[in-house]
């Protein structure tokens, strides 16, 4: 298998479209990452095929940062090492309800349960009229097309070149960012198709090219929005930067860990009960 790149660093967002957490390792499971995306923000005005109330309605909501409450409990799933001893292919089970409760900071530093009614009314602030707002909570990531997300510190880096201005990977909201063996930016497009190993177990398909919106605009320290950044990657980039992934091998992914492409699938022995 040859190394196309090492995860440099490894994120998750317990509340769509709120700030990220970094994570020095990350379980990924066929839902996502661990954690990732399990609350949302559901709007009245949104379209009944995206419900959501996110950064494109309101660049703000990106200032806002959530956590969980109960951070041990949310490094892993809770029978992982029990799961993972009885063979390849053994599920583990995922939080309950009160491990999955979320706080949020606010930018004037103000601590709210993410079910406080008051988050939903600063949310409001500023937004176009019409948005009644609710909270979703799921177990699974409230994605918005696949479960992990994959952006290249080069393409990063070739995107703020183009542009004449320092973008930072943020923006970008992947759940892992890599240092490519290549070099070069947009690089990780040759791996759609492909299947990569990361780490000692854990496997991801590339299924597609990540097509962008209005969120890259948006600074994450400002909530300030920047159109040039949308023009310049669909001008010469089709609209698309990072690629989009789904689990196939569950496993814990650590920063630092190398990836590589897996040119035949893997044979594992599954059981059905």
């Amino acid at each position: 298998m040859t190394v196309v790149g090492r995860i440099e660093t490894l994120w998750r967002y317990p509340v769509k479209s709120m700030r990220g957490e970094q994570l020095e390792a990350a379980f990924a499971g066929f839902p996502g990452v661990y954690g990732d995306r399990v609350y949302a923000i559901r709007s009245s005005a949104s379209s009944k095929g995206f419900p959501y109330f996110t950064g494109r309605d309101q660049g703000q909501m990106l200032r806002y940062g959530a956590t969980f409450r109960y951070p041990d409990r949310m490094a892993a799933p809770p029978n992982l090492v029990e799961a993972e001893a009885l063979g390849p292919g053994i599920t583990p089970l995922y939080a309950g309800w009160d491990d999955l409760a979320v706080d949020v900071e606010t930018p004037t530093g103000e601590v709210l349960g993410v079910d406080d009614p008051r988050l939903l009314d600063l949310l409001r602030q500023g937004a176009r009229d019409g948005h009644e707002l609710s909270v979703i909570r799921s177990e699974r990531a409230l994605t918005d097309c696949r479960p992990f997300s994959l952006f290249s510190l080069q393409t990063a880096r070739q995107l703020s070149d183009e542009l004449g201005v320092e973008l930072g990977t943020q923006r970008f909201r992947a759940n892992a960012y890599v240092d490519l063996t290549s070099g070069a930016g947009f690089d990780e497009n040759e791996w759609v198709g492909r299947r990569l190993r990361i780490g000692a177990k854990a496997e991801v398909a590339v299924t597609d090219r990540d097509p962008r919106c209005k969120m890259i605009t948006l600074d994450p320290d400002s909530g300030l929005a920047n159109p040039e950044v949308m023009r310049r990657v669909a001008k010469d980039h089709g609209g698309t930067a990072g690629v989009y992934c789904a689990v196939v091998v569950e496993g814990v992914i650590r920063a630092g860990d190398e990836i590589r492409l897996v040119d035949f699938l893997t044979s594992t022995t599954s059981m059905t009960l």
